[in-house]
C-alpha cells in the first residue's frame, strides 16, 4: 500500500479519532492547557502531510452501498482547498489556546470533529462520502455556535443555524434519490450524465444544499445568528470551512448545474444578487463580527457565481483566498473582544492603534477583503468577473457593482478602526464581558502567515496553478476594460463609503439605525423575521392541532382498546386460576418428586439464565433512557457516536484492500 494512501485516511480518521478522545476528557485525564495545543499539533501534522497526498492527486475506496463507492481522492478542487483548511484550522486552534474557554478539552475536541468531517467532505468522490462529511460536519457546527450552552440566545442561535441547513440539507438526499432512480453508481462524476428529468431533480437538491450551507439567499440569516459562537469556531466555521463548503459543493458539481437547462443561471444569480444585497447589509452593520458574516456571504456570492459560469477554476482560487483573509478577520474580532469587551464598531473606533501588530495584520486583511490591486482578493475575483463576462453582460455589471460595495464595507471598517479615538474612549467597553485591555503575543504570531497569504494568494491565478484546478479558465480582460471597470468600482466604493462615514460623524450610532432602509439592511432584510411568518409559526401551529388529534382522538382508541384487551386479560386470569391451576400444580407436584436428582442440576442453569435475564433487563433500561429523553443532543450524541464508528470501520476495511 502506498504511504500516499495512509495519509489520505490519516487526514480523515486521526482529527476525529483525537477529537472523540478529547470529548471524553473525563476518561483520558488530559488538562486544559494541554488539550488546545494537542489538537493543534494534530492539525499541523495533517496540514504537513496534505501536500505529498495533493500533489500525487492520490485516491482510495472500497465498495458500499447499491453498487457505490466510498471513496476518497485529493483531486479536484481539494487540491488548493484541502491545504488551505488544515492549516487555517491549525491556526485558529492555535489562537484559541490563548483563551480558557476556548482552550478546553470539549471545544478542541468539537473542533477537531468539525475538521474530520470538513476534509471527508472535500475529499468525497461519492454520494455515500459526501452525505456522511456533511452530516457530521452540520452536528459539530450546531455544538461549537451553542457551544455556551448555559446561554439561552446561544443555543437558540446554535439551533436556528443547524435546523436552517438542515432544512437545506434535505436537498442532497433528494439528489441521491435522484441519482439511485437514475441508475447512477452515486459516484459525484456520474450525476452531470444522468438522462431525463433525474439529473434536473439531482441539480435541484444539489442547489439548495449549497446555497443553504453557504448562506446565500434566501438562507442567509443563519450566518447572522452564527455569531454568537466563540470567535475561534466563527473564523474557522466561516472561512475555510461549513460556509466555504457549501460554495465548494457548488463548485464540485458545477458540470452537473451547467448539464441543465436552468440550474446554472439559477446559480449564478442568486449568487450575484447575494454578494448584492449582503454587500448592502455589510455596510449597514454596527457590529464587527456581523459585518465580517455579512462580507462572507456577499464574497461566497461570487463562489456561487463563478460556479453558475463554469468558471470553476477562478471559485475555487477565490474561496481559498477568502478562506485566508476572512479567518484572520475574525481572529483579530475576538481578539478585539476578549481586550476590550465589546464588538460594536461605535467601541472598536481606533483599535487598529492600540496594539501595533495585530492592527497592522487587520488593516492588511481589511485591505484585502476590499479587493484593492495587487492583493489577493483583487486577483481571484478579477478572475471570476472575467469568467462572467464572457457569459452574461447583465450579470457582469452587477458583479462589477457587488465589487464596488465589497470596497464600500471594508473601507468603513478600516476607516472606523484606524480613526482616532473619541475624548470619551471608554464609551461602550466592556459591554459584552470584561475586557483584559492586553492581546496575546499568539494571536499576532498566528495571524502573521493568514495576512501573508491575503497579500500574495493573488498568484493562484496565475495560469501554472490554474492549470492544475479543473474547469474553464476565462480570458483575462483587455487593459482598457481593466481600467474602466476599475474606475466604475472605484467611484461607486468610495462615494458609498464617504456616505455611510459622513453618517456616523452626524449622528450616534442608535441615530444612524433609525431610517428603514438602515433598519431593513441592519436586520440582514428581515429574513429571519420572514422565515418564522413562513415556515416556523405554521409548522408549530401544524404541529399542535396534531397534537390535539392525537391526545383527543387517537389516543382515546388506544386507551379504549387497552381497557377491553385488560378486560380479557383479567377473564382468561380466572379462568387459569380457577380450572386449570389445580391439575397443573398436581401434575408438577409428582413430576417434581420424580426428578428431585435433576432439579438441583437445573438449578445452576436457571441461575446463568436469571443473570442474562437481568443484564437484558438492564441494557433495556439504559437503552430506554436514551431513546425516550426527548433530548435532541442525545440523539445528535448517539448519531455521531455512530458514524464514528461506521468511519473508523471503513477506513480500516479501505486500508486492507488497499493493501491487498
Amino acid at each position: 500500500m502506498r504511504i500516499e494512501e495512509v495519509l489520505l485516511v490519516a487526514i480523515v480518521v486521526a482529527p476525529a479519532l483525537v477529537g472523540a478522545a478529547l470529548l471524553g476528557a473525563r476518561v483520558v485525564r488530559i488538562s486544559s492547557s494541554n488539550a488546545g495545543w494537542l489538537g493543534a499539533a494534530v492539525l499541523a501534522v495533517m496540514a504537513v502531510v496534505s501536500w505529498p497526498v495533493v500533489v500525487s492527486g492520490v485516491s482510495v475506496g472500497t465498495p458500499f452501498v447499491a453498487g457505490s463507492e466510498l471513496g476518497l481522492a485529493a483531486g479536484g478542487p481539494a487540491v488548493l482547498l484541502l491545504p488551505t483548511m488544515l492549516v487555517v484550522a491549525t491556526l485558529v486552534l492555535t489562537v484559541a489556546t490563548s483563551e480558557p474557554e476556548t482552550s478546553e478539552p470539549r471545544f478542541t475536541g468539537l473542533m477537531l470533529l468539525f475538521t474530520s468531517a470538513a476534509a471527508l467532505t472535500v475529499l468525497a468522490t461519492s454520494l455515500p462520502a459526501l452525505l456522511v462529511g456533511w452530516e457530521l460536519m452540520g452536528v459539530a457546527s450546531y455544538a461549537l455556535i451553542g457551544y455556551r450552552w448555559a446561554d439561552p440566545r446561544r443555543v437558540g442561535s446554535g439551533a436556528t443555524a443547524f435546523l436552517t441547513t438542515r432544512g437545506a440539507d434535505l436537498g442532497l438526499y433528494l439528489a441521491t434519490a435522484a441519482a439511485l432512480a437514475g441508475g447512477t453508481d452515486l459516484s459525484l462524476d456520474s450525476l452531470a450524465g444522468m438522462d431525463g428529468g433525474w439529473r434536473d431533480v439531482a441539480a435541484a437538491g444539489v442547489l439548495v444544499a449549497g446555497l443553504g450551507k453557504a448562506a446565500q439567499l434566501p438562507f442567509s440569516f443563519w450566518l447572522a445568528r452564527a455569531m454568537d459562537g466563540p470567535s475561534p469556531a466563527s473564523a474557522l466555521l466561516h472561512s475555510a470551512a461549513m460556509v466555504a463548503l457549501g460554495g465548494y459543493l457548488l463548485v464540485r458539481l458545477s458540470p452537473l448545474l451547467e448539464g441543465t437547462s436552468w440550474a446554472g443561471a439559477t446559480t449564478s444569480w442568486v449568487g450575484v444578487t447575494t454578494a448584492v444585497l449582503l454587500g448592502c447589509v455589510a455596510i449597514a452593520q454596527t457590529d464587527l463580527k456581523q459585518l465580517l458574516a455579512a462580507s462572507t456571504a456577499a464574497q461566497l456570492g461570487f463562489v456561487v457565481l463563478a460556479a453558475g459560469v463554469g468558471a470553476t477554476a477562478a471559485g475555487t482560487t477565490h474561496l481559498v483566498a477568502h478562506a485566508a483573509v476572512k479567518s484572520l478577520l475574525f481572529l483579530a474580532a475576538g481578539a478585539w473582544l476578549h481586550a476590550l469587551g465589546t464588538k460594536r464598531l461605535f467601541a472598536l473606533t481606533g483599535a487598529l492603534r492600540l496594539w501595533p501588530a495585530l492592527g497592522a495584520l487587520s488593516g492588511a486583511g481589511l485591505l484585502a477583503l476590499s479587493g484593492l490591486p495587487p492583493l489577493s482578493l483583487w486577483a481571484t475575483k478579477d478572475a471570476v468577473l472575467a469568467g462572467v463576462r464572457e457569459e452574461s453582460l447583465p450579470l457582469y455589471l452587477c458583479a462589477l457593482l457587488a465589487s464596488a460595495l465589497s470596497v464600500a464595507y471594508a473601507l468603513v471598517a478600516l476607516v472606523i478602526l484606524a480613526r482616532p479615538r473619541r475624548p470619551r474612549h471608554d464609551i461602550g467597553l466592556d459591554e459584552e464581558q470584561p475586557g483584559t485591555r492586553a492581546v496575546d503575543a499568539r494571536v499576532p504570531i498566528a495571524l502573521a502567515p493568514l495576512a501573508l497569504a491575503g497579500v500574495v494568494l493573488g498568484l493562484l491565478t496565475l495560469p501554472q496553478v490554474l492549470d492544475r484546478v479543473p474547469g474553464r479558465i476565462p480570458v483575462a480582460p483587455s487593459t482598457s476594460e481593466l481600467v474602466v471597470s476599475s474606475a466604475l468600482v472605484v467611484l461607486v466604493a468610495v462615494g458609498t463609503g464617504t456616505w455611510v462615514l459622513r453618517r456616523w460623524d452626524r449622528c450616534d450610532e442608535q441615530a444612524s439605525a433609525s431610517s428603514p432602509v438602515t433598519g431593513l439592511l441592519g436586520s440582514w432584510l428581515h429574513l429571519e423575521r420572514a422565515a418564522h411568518t413562513l415556515i416556523v409559526r405554521p409548522t408549530l401551529r401544524t404541529a399542535a392541532a396534531a397534537a390535539r388529534v392525537d391526545d383527543r382522538i387517537i389516543a382515546g382508541a388506544a386507551s379504549g382498546a387497552a381497557r377491553l384487551t385488560i378486560r380479557a386479560a383479567r377473564s382468561v386470569a380466572r379462568l387459569d386460576d380457577r380450572a386449570l391451576s389445580g391439575a397443573v400444580a398436581r401434575t408438577a407436584s409428582g413430576t417434581l418428586r420424580a426428578a428431585g436428582s435433576s432439579a438441583r442440576g437445573d438449578a445452576s442453569i436457571a441461575g446463568v439464565v436469571q443473570g442474562v435475564a437481568r443484564g437484558a433487563r438492564r441494557g433495556g433500561r439504559a437503552v430506554r433512557r436514551t431513546s425516550s429523553s426527548g433530548q435532541l443532543h442525545r440523539y445528535y450524541l448517539q448519531l455521531v457516536g455512530s458514524l464514528l464508528v461506521v468511519l473508523v470501520l471503513v477506513s480500516v476495511v479501505v486500508l486492507i484492500e488497499s493493501s491487498r
